[in-house]
């Protein structure tokens, strides 16, 4: 009988303190932002901008490093051919590139760099943010991903995503 009582005992405590973990489990969800600036095209027009000119910069970095590379495999030939001549002149030509897209990186990325903080004074952007917050805490979320960014998010249950919601709440205080 005892041991029956402590079974039972030990059980709800078991019980209860699975309860109360499952009232702290973690919530996420997705918004996928893209959909969001599309949907205000012309308010999010700043942040489409900044988005094609680094995908322009990274395209740019992309056919620059290819060309370093192409030069390596030609200056790699040169060294095996034993024409020493071109193979000086080649690594002088890699060395001179690189040190040029080293340049261009750096002076791109601080460009880009100073446009999203300059795009963090945007209205809209900030309108967006805390319509996001707001969402999120009323339907106690921990944590919204964008669906769209590739860094980190490897699966999401569609259910959880809060775009349209968000959508509605923006047209609403639109009006």
């Amino acid at each position: 009988m005892l041991k029956r009582t402590i079974f039972s005992l030990f059980f709800i405590l078991c019980a209860g303190a699975v309860f109360s973990q499952s009232q702290h489990l973690t919530r996420i969800a997705v918004v996928d932002m893209q959909r969001i600036y599309n949907e205000f095209f012309q308010e999010s027009r700043d942040v489409r901008a900044l988005e094609l000119r680094t995908a322009e910069v990274q395209t740019e970095i992309n056919r620059r490093t290819q060309e370093i590379q192409d030069l390596r495999t030609s200056h790699q030939r040169a060294i095996n051919a034993g024409n020493q001549t071109e193979a000086a002149r080649l690594e002088r030509e890699v060395n001179n590139r690189t040190e040029e897209l080293r340049n261009y990186h750096s002076a791109r990325t601080a460009e880009l760099d100073a446009a999203r903080r300059n795009l963090q004074t945007n209205t809209f952007i900030n309108i967006v943010r805390d319509e996001i917050r707001y969402v999120a805490e009323a339907e106690a979320y921990h944590f919204v991903f964008d669906s769209n960014s590739t860094t980190g998010l490897i699966y999401y249950n569609p259910m959880h995503d809060l775009t349209d919601k968000v959508i509605q709440n923006l047209r609403v205080r639109g009006r």
